[in-house]
């Protein structure tokens, strides 16, 4: 880009954002102790001409945007403190699927596919026998409004809003349909009921729902769920860790998909796998 091709994209950018900002050329003069003229120079349109680095910076601080916006030298005009902290966050969490949050998230991805690796068993699957075992100690009160939440999320599902693809460790349902490990002291009718519901809902929903099965002693996965293109989440207990930079979202879509490409049981495989386990 030359010189004055660059001096008219400032232009245009500088005018764009004082619009924005509602700022006169009075006003942003004052703001960057320069005169009226100067700035009303830099809005010619005849003669396009680029400021100094100081008032360059003065003026994009005013604007509260990014100086390498207003030259053209990216296309985000946030400030580089404000692109940080729109591409990570962190969001408190709370141990169900009726997390206001999580609602929230699962709205923004109408439309997108959703991938989900669960901490658990899925909660979107969770029968209220399950909840009320699982979460009853901690959310005693909020438990219908938990399980009326993830009845809305399968209608959700069911009516095509979005797809779903979820990928479950092996041991997670190995262990409830024995009842060791996490599920130990859980009763073996609460148990197997919730794993002749999560058989007949991927039964039911394929292929807008699909549910993977892959062995930990082979590929590992923390408890992460990606709403479409734009969002990744990883659970680390108390909170989530958002991540809304597009290479970010990238890698973690990439990770979901070596998990569903090293699945040990595949989709359309899970609900007699299921099935079997209860069997024995």
């Amino acid at each position: 880009m030359d010189k004055r091709e660059r001096a008219t994209l400032f232009r245009n950018r500088l005018d764009e954002a004082m619009q924005r900002a509602g700022i006169t050329k009075s006003a942003l003069s004052r703001s960057t102790h320069v005169d009226r003229s100067t700035i009303g120079q830099l809005l010619k349109e005849d003669h396009p001409r680029l400021p100094n680095a100081q008032l360059a910076a003065d003026i994009a601080q005013a604007l509260s945007v990014s100086t390498d916006w207003l030259l053209g030298l990216t296309n985000r005009p946030e400030t580089p403190g404000d692109i940080v902290a729109a591409a990570m966050s962190l969001s408190p969490a709370e141990r169900t699927s009726a997390d206001e949050q999580l609602l929230e998230w699962h709205r923004e991805a109408a439309g997108y596919k959703v991938r989900h690796v669960p901490a658990t068993l899925p909660d979107l699957f969770k029968t209220e026998a399950m909840l009320r075992w699982e979460y009853g100690a901690f959310l005693e009160r909020q438990l219908p409004q938990a399980f009326n939440t993830m009845q809305d999320q399968l209608h959700l599902l069911s009516a095509g809003i979005y797809d779903y693809e979820i990928a479950i460790p092996l041991h997670e349902v190995e262990a409830c349909a024995a009842g060791t490990a996490y599920y130990k002291g859980v009763a073996q009718s609460i148990r197997y009921e919730q794993l002749n519901v999560i058989a007949d809902q991927c039964e039911q929903m394929l292929p807008r729902l699909r549910v993977f099965l892959f062995d930990a002693h082979r590929v590992f996965s923390s408890p992460v769920t990606i709403f479409g293109p734009n969002l990744a989440v990883v659970y680390v207990g108390q909170c989530y860790l958002a991540f809304r930079e597009i290479d970010r979202v990238k890698s973690l879509t990439s990770h979901f998909d070596w998990l569903v490409r090293e699945a040990t049981v595949d989709a359309r495989d899970v609900p007699a796998y299921i099935r079997s386990l209860m069997q024995g």
